[in-house]
């Protein structure tokens, strides 16, 4: 007769515990669970490009695929957060870590320099990605998902923002004349820059789609005597915008509105978008193609400043659900979809990725000043995920990953343009005496 194989009991026939057989045992069972999570999380390391970066468990096992030197530990505190993690490590890094159930040992900034420089390549690597991402693909951008969106991400406070922003409150991207100049005057710099490349004369009329905290439109009407009509559909904005205006004594030249760009009406000599077009959606583009067609006079110009990738592809999960809802860095290439229609013109196109890595540092370099502050306002999970929020977008700037275009256009057939680009630098910025330096 065939005998079944059975491993001896731990309970002996007297009844007692045999300590050392369960000891074993146990030491057996723990062995076959590390071997699961190591093979689970040297898998995922793979998947996204094999970081030099060392995995702590909970137990303080120690996993990693390289030999060499680890520019940072990711702690996981339990196993809960390791599935988690491994079924979708776009998704669920950046939750973990705002809970502190991920923690980065070792400096932040190197960390992510790190993973973001081989993620890009990998990035639909990871098989769970691919399985979760239809569920989370909210990049809704029609009319009542854009109020939504936009409230969620500019309506937490203005109190907030005025922790780490420049005084002007301008939430985009800075133009650095060198290295070493200040945030406040490189944002100071961009909005001279950028109505240098619109051409701006006194008497002008002006639209500007998604206006922000107004800094842009009160300094056009301030420096260069245009009259603007400012779109945006963030109260807490506009009714800052609106008391700049008042106290400036501007309320005669700027009228800040309430309402959608897709609501513009008017004819303009100009038209500016700055830091809108990545909350507007591909989809629309051809309905922001015709908002401009309509809006822009014969002899007008425009410029749109926006968010961009080298490739079309989506925001990252967590950035997308928690920071940017509706967020959609658009392609150079994506961005033709709203000038060809309408046979517009492309005059230039800059890339600032460099300054935008330059202003995240500052923006970064504040929000750790006021990073206590942050945490009384809100809770340390907030205050985590916007430190991981602007550390990861300025790792994404310095490497390549994102991109800063700056898109100016006229209609075809316009002749009244610059000869070359001697006109944007052949007087000092507005920071050290304005175009015309008497301002």
């Amino acid at each position: 007769m065939r005998q079944e194989h059975t491993e001896p009991s731990a309970i002996s026939i007297s009844g007692g515990i045999n300590y050392p057989m369960l000891k074993e045992r146990r030491r057996r069972l723990g062995s076959r669970i590390f071997a699961a999570e190591k093979m689970l999380v040297t898998r995922m390391l793979q998947s996204i490009g094999d970081p030099p970066v060392q995995i702590v468990l909970w137990n303080r096992q120690v996993i990693s695929n390289h030999d060499g030197r680890a520019v940072a530990q990711v702690l996981i505190r339990d196993h809960g957060a390791l599935l988690k993690l491994v079924s979708d490590p776009e998704r669920y890094f950046g939750e973990l870590y705002s809970a502190q159930r991920i923690e980065v040992q070792g400096n932040l900034l190197d960390f992510l320099d790190a993973a973001y420089r081989v993620w890009p390549q990998n990035r639909q690597g990871w098989s769970g990605k691919k399985l979760l991402a239809p569920f989370y693909d909210t990049r809704r951008n029609d009319l009542p998902d854009a109020r939504r969106n936009i409230h969620h991400h500019y309506d937490i406070g203005n109190d907030f923002y005025k922790l780490w922003l420049d005084e002007r409150m301008v939430y985009t991207c800075a133009y650095f004349p060198s290295p070493s100049t200040g945030l406040e005057d490189a944002q100071l710099a961009k909005l001279d820059h950028i109505c240098r490349k619109l051409c701006l004369r006194p008497g002008q009329k002006v639209v500007e789609a998604g206006c922000g905290w107004g800094a842009l439109a009160l300094h056009m009407a301030k420096h260069y005597g245009v009259k603007v009509t400012a779109y945006n559909i963030s109260r807490e904005q506009i009714t800052f915008a609106r008391q700049r205006a008042h106290a400036e004594g501007l309320d005669g030249q700027v009228e800040f509105i309430e309402d959608d760009y897709r609501n513009v009406r008017g004819e303009f000599d100009a038209f500016a978008s700055i830091g809108m077009l990545e909350h507007v959606g591909t989809d629309h583009y051809r309905e922001l193609g015709e908002i401009i067609n309509r809006s822009l006079k014969d002899s007008g110009r425009g410029l749109i400043h926006t968010i961009g990738l080298n490739y079309p592809r989506p925001m990252d999960a967590w950035t997308e659900r928690h920071i940017f809802p509706g967020a959609c860095p658009p392609s150079l290439a994506q961005v033709m979809q709203i000038f060809e229609p309408f046979d517009f013109s492309v005059l230039d196109v800059e890339n600032l990725r460099l300054h935008y890595a330059k202003t995240l540092e500052h923006w970064l370099q504040r929000y750790e000043k006021n990073v206590d502050r942050v945490t009384e306002m809100f809770d340390q999970e907030f205050a985590r995920a916007w430190r991981l929020y602007l550390a990861g977008s300025h790792t994404a700037f310095k490497i390549g990953g994102m991109q800063l275009f700056q898109v100016s256009f006229a209609r075809a057939g316009h002749n009244q343009i610059p000869w070359t680009r001697q006109y944007l630098y052949e007087a000092p910025y507005i920071s050290l005496g304005g175009p015309d330096g008497k301002l």
